[in-house]
């Protein structure tokens, strides 16, 4: 935990007006400044900073707080990153605090895998830029429109058609197995994990960065159309990587889409890269076809306004803007589709007929809900009645996302005039989706995090009240049995981050607001157990059971299967014995009974 005088010292060094004054424009107002919030939509500034107080506050969302508070929100920051970064503006050294052995074994890790990506980075570019082997994916290259230039400036690189070229070159500068397992850049045989084999094999590299820059994984193009597996192969989650967290092109990007308030979103990274070489600069992608809430998120934090999505115009394409809606419509972010020319996608109607060519099809997208009604009345049997009221009920269901009233009001009326249906009737329509129980393909509100079981509420609980039991479950492997749990996510969070009051509890104020939240409630309506070191022993026995049943039930779907051959059999067979095993053992109390 950073110490308080440390944070006073860093904010006390960094003027408020000057920090928020170098990200947008502010108005002097009396004794304060103003502007428009950068954290949600509005059209009269009801964002407020004081320069006495050297606070900002926002009266229309509630966000507020000191200046490294804003950098944290604005810049999407871990609060000890924006706490370095102010105190690097200031040139203030900051002394990094002891950490326990857990914490430093982590950190010595991250570093370990960030030097190994960057050193992957060089070595996949070099590769492109210098073997005779990569001359096919220059090729590729030169055939986009792609010049050596670009490749160089975002560091496009080529992973050999080897099964151990990358995992000898690691080798050769010293990384470990377990760092290499861990980085993502490798993979294995379950019936031979002592081996490993290079995951990139013959394919276009793609870095990608984290907002500073720092190259966190890999997307991979397959370069021949007889090759196996996917079109791109992605780096899997890691201790660096979060997929649906982070968007491609974000440390080139970002401060664009900032500027334009706006975000044009491609489908694939040498769409992204093109637009942007071209000038088009606030353009980003997700790393799969859709958006998910916490890079909805992301772009909220930044200011976003509306996004642009140029899906591919084929029935793939229209189904991801159908994902991606609720992620951004739920941030109040408004959508709009820009339907590309047929047979383009961006990347190519940007070479064939330039950047304004593409910049007009940006500017003609139409909302979301215009968008679909266009496709819809274009069908052959839009004038049916049953069409027009199987329609009225699918948009309906989008419709109901919306949660600013206002523009959901804007958007029934539009609908309705279009459809030619009456508000009423869709107003009846919302009223039944709201209503409606969900089922498991209805995603929950996003601002509503899923319920908790018994047994985990106990065990943030214990995390958060009591040093002796949170010391006890960082003993456990952890990361392995919460990570095979559908609700283990938030209490891994609680272990995983240092959140340390010098009591030795978890502080609530350095948690996020979404986390604050839900253990708020579970701590006002949960007292602590009178014996929560013998209760925290319980709980964990309560957990390794749940993942060990999940397991065993997992295995013994797998062995009702067909086709399976007799020594598949014996060995699952082997493995739910063991797995039953292991279950009775903890399933025996600790002690005998009196």
């Amino acid at each position: 935990m950073i110490p308080q005088e440390e944070i006073e010292k860093v904010a006390a060094a960094n003027d408020i007006v000057d920090v928020i004054g170098s990200y947008f424009p502010l108005k002097r107002a009396g004794t304060v400044y103003k502007a428009l919030c950068p954290f949600h939509r509005e059209k009269s500034p009801s964002f407020t900073v004081n320069p006495g107080r050297q606070i900002f506050k926002c009266f229309g969302c509630g966000a507020g707080g000191s200046v490294i508070r804003f950098v944290e929100m604005y810049e999407s920051l871990s609060f000890p990153d924006a706490f370095r970064r102010m105190a690097a503006r200031a040139g203030i050294r900051v002394e990094d605090e002891p950490l326990s052995a857990e914490e430093d074994a982590k950190l010595k890790l991250r570093r370990r895998l960030l030097s190994l990506h960057a050193e992957a980075t060089e070595w996949f570019h070099r590769n492109l830029l210098r073997t005779r082997a990569a001359q096919h994916a220059r090729d590729y290259l030169k055939n986009r429109g792609i010049s050596a230039e670009t490749a160089r400036s975002w560091k496009l690189g080529y992973a050999p058609d080897s099964f151990s070229a990358f995992c000898a070159f690691a080798r050769e500068n010293k990384y470990s197995a377990r760092e290499l397992a861990a980085s993502g850049l490798v993979t294995w045989k379950e019936e031979t994990p002592e081996r490993v084999y290079d995951r990139f094999r013959d394919r276009l590299m793609f870095p990608i960065c984290n907002g500073q820059g720092e190259t966190i994984a890999f997307s991979g193009r397959v370069l021949s159309a007889e090759a196996f597996g996917g079109k791109y192969v992605n780096s899997p989650e890691t201790p660096l990587f979060s997929k649906g967290r982070v968007l491609f092109g974000m440390h080139k990007t970002k401060r664009p889409m900032i500027d334009a308030r706006s975000a044009i979103v491609c489908e694939g990274q040498l769409d992204l890269i093109t637009a942007f070489e071209a000038g088009v600069c606030n353009v980003t992608a997700p790393q799969g076809t859709a958006f998910t809430p916490d890079q909805a998120r992301l772009l909220k934090q930044w200011g976003m306004e509306e996004v642009v999505l140029c899906f591919d115009a084929d029935a793939a394409g229209l189904k991801a803007a159908e994902r991606s809606l609720p992620a951004l419509l739920d941030m109040g972010i408004a959508v709009r589709v820009a339907e590309m020319p047929a047979g383009h996608d961006p990347d190519s109607l940007i070479r064939q007929e330039g950047a304004e060519a593409f910049r007009q099809v940006i500017s003609a997208a139409p909302d979301y809900f215009d968008f679909q009604i266009d496709h819809f009345t274009r069908s052959p049997d839009a004038s049916a009645p049953r069409a027009k009221a199987a329609f009225a009920r699918k948009i309906a269901e989008s419709i109901v996302l919306i949660t600013d009233p206002v523009l959901r009001s804007a958007v029934v009326n539009t609908v309705s005039g279009r459809l030619e249906v009456p508000q009423e009737q869709i107003a009846a329509l919302l009223k039944r989706q709201r209503s409606a129980p969900r089922t498991e393909e209805d995603p929950e509100p996003l601002q509503k995090a899923p319920p908790l079981s018994p047994a985990i509420r106990l065990l943030c609980q214990l995390i958060v009240s009591c040093p002796e039991a949170r010391a006890h479950f960082l003993a456990q492997p952890w990361e392995e049995v919460l990570s095979r749990l559908p609700d283990g996510e938030l209490p891994a969070r609680l272990l995983r981050g240092n959140h340390i009051t010098p009591e030795g509890t978890v502080s609530l104020a350095a948690l996020s607001p979404e986390d604050q939240a839900t253990l708020a409630g579970v701590l006002d309506t949960s007292p602590l157990p009178a014996n929560p070191g013998a209760i925290a022993l319980e709980c964990w026995r309560d957990l390794e059971r749940r993942v060990i049943a999940q397991e065993r039930a997992a295995l013994t779907a797998r062995m009702r299967q067909p086709g399976l051959s007799e020594a598949e059999v014996l060995r699952l067979q082997k493995q739910v014995l063991d797995l039953t095993q292991r279950h009775t053992h903890i399933t025996r109390p600790l002690s005998p009974s009196p």
